[in-house]
């Protein structure tokens, strides 16, 4: 009786761990997808979301982990000319993964590894708030998505992942 109490804890732990969804990529971070509208967004939250003005994000806790949420009212098509949808993701939470197997606390070593035939990929230093200096030990390494105009960006401090976001290319 306990091998089989014990098999069922089992697979309805490996159960629910399997459907949690904490994949990262140029399009999505867990269940929330860049272009997604504002009320399916809302339904996965459970919560009201807002427009905020970029510098203030909606904070959502997903299973426990952090995601903060850009919303921006869009034009979609001619069908929806004014939409509020998501238009950014970022997380600093260790659990969110590449398909890769890439993020929070891996390495620039790592995420060059595995990112070093993507088809367009940039690396750049990260600015000071004021955009005046140069800050040494922070830097940037991005994927864009050309087919989708969206970008997976990978934050790194001393050479560490720090924060993951997702977001719609503005220069598209």
């Amino acid at each position: 009786m306990k091998k089989i109490i014990s098999l069922f804890v089992f697979v309805l732990t490996f159960s629910f761990m399997h459907a949690q969804n904490f994949e990262v990529s140029t399009l999505r971070m867990g269940p929330y997808k860049v272009f997604m509208e504002k009320a399916e967004a809302e339904k996965i939250a459970g919560t009201k979301l807002k427009i905020r003005d970029g510098q203030i994000k909606n904070n959502i806790k997903y299973n426990g982990e952090l995601i903060l949420i850009d919303l921006y009212e869009n034009y979609i098509s001619e069908a929806k000319p004014n939409v509020v949808s998501i238009m950014g993701l970022t997380t600093t939470s260790k659990k969110f993964k590449t398909k890769s197997g890439i993020g929070v606390g891996n390495t620039k070593d790592d995420l060059i590894n595995a990112y070093r035939n993507y088809p367009s990929f940039t690396v750049h230093p990260a600015w000071d708030e004021k955009g005046e200096k140069r800050l040494k030990d922070t830097g940037y390494f991005t994927l864009e998505d050309l087919d989708a105009g969206t970008q997976l960006s990978f934050k790194f401090v001393n050479n560490i992942i720090t924060e993951i976001s997702v977001y719609l290319n503005e220069g598209c």
